[in-house]
C-alpha cells in the first residue's frame, strides 16, 4: 500500500502490538544520547510541556513490519505550575517515512497531529454516540459498533463537514436524508448543504 498509493503511515506501538513495542522500547532503553529534537510549549492551562524525540533507522531491517522508514521514541514531560508536579509519558512508534522524507522534528509533528486526530474522534464518538454508556457487550459487538461509529464520523468528515454533531442531528431526524446526503440512491433528492 505504501508503494502502490505512495502514502505513508505513522503508528504508535501499543500493548496490542506487544513484540513491536518491546523491540522498540528495548532499543531506546539502551541508547544514551541527546534527543534528536526538542520542543517546549508555551504555558497552557497552567502547565508547561516539553517533548523530546529520538529517531533511528537501526531497526528498519529487524522489525517485523512492512516499509519501516524510522522507529521513534517520544518523551512528554509536563510540569503543572500550580501543584509543582511533573509527569513523564513515553511513547514508541514507527513511520514509513525515511530520514530524507521526514526529520526528527517532522516525525514529532506527525505524532502530535496523530493524537489530535485521535482525541477529536474520541470526543465526537463519546459526545454523539454516548459510547461510554453503550450496553453492547457480547462477542464482537462492541468492536463492530465502534468501527461503524468511526466510519460514520470519518465519512462525514470526508464530505467536508466541520460540525459533525450538528450534521448527525440533522440526518438523524429522517433516515432518507442520510441516503440523499451520501448520494447512495438512484433517485437522490437535492438537500441543503447546511
Amino acid at each position: 500500500m505504501v508503494k502502490q498509493r505512495q502514502a505513508h503511515y505513522h503508528f504508535t506501538a501499543k500493548a496490542n502490538q506487544k513484540t513491536l513495542l518491546e523491540d522498540i522500547s528495548f532499543y531506546f532503553a539502551n541508547v544514551i544520547r541527546e534527543p534528536d529534537h526538542t520542543t517546549l510549549d508555551s504555558p497552557d492551562h497552567g502547565r508547561i510541556e516539553t517533548r523530546n524525540i529520538w529517531v533511528t533507522t537501526q531497526l528498519n531491517e529487524y522489525l517485523d513490519f512492512p516499509h519501516v522508514g524510522q522507529a521513534f521514541m517520544v518523551e512528554r514531560i509536563s510540569y503543572n505550575k500550580k501543584s509543582g508536579k511533573e509527569t513523564r509519558v513515553v511513547a514508541h512508534g514507527i513511520t514509513s517515512k525515511t530520514p530524507d522524507l521526514a526529520t526528527a522534528e517532522q516525525v514529532l509533528q506527525d505524532n502530535r497531529k496523530h493524537w489530535s486526530i485521535e482525541n477529536s474522534c474520541h470526543y465526537i464518538i463519546d459526545w454523539i454516540f454516548d459510547e461510554d454508556r453503550s450496553r453492547i457487550s457480547k462477542g464482537f459487538g462492541p468492536e463492530n459498533i465502534t468501527r461503524l461509529r468511526r466510519f460514520a464520523v470519518g465519512l462525514l468528515k470526508s464530505k467536508g463537514v466541520n460540525n459533525v454533531t450538528q450534521k448527525m442531528r440533522q440526518l438523524s431526524f429522517t433516515p432518507r436524508r442520510v441516503l440523499d446526503y451520501l448520494k447512495l440512491t438512484g433517485n437522490t433528492q437535492a438537500i441543503s448543504a447546511a
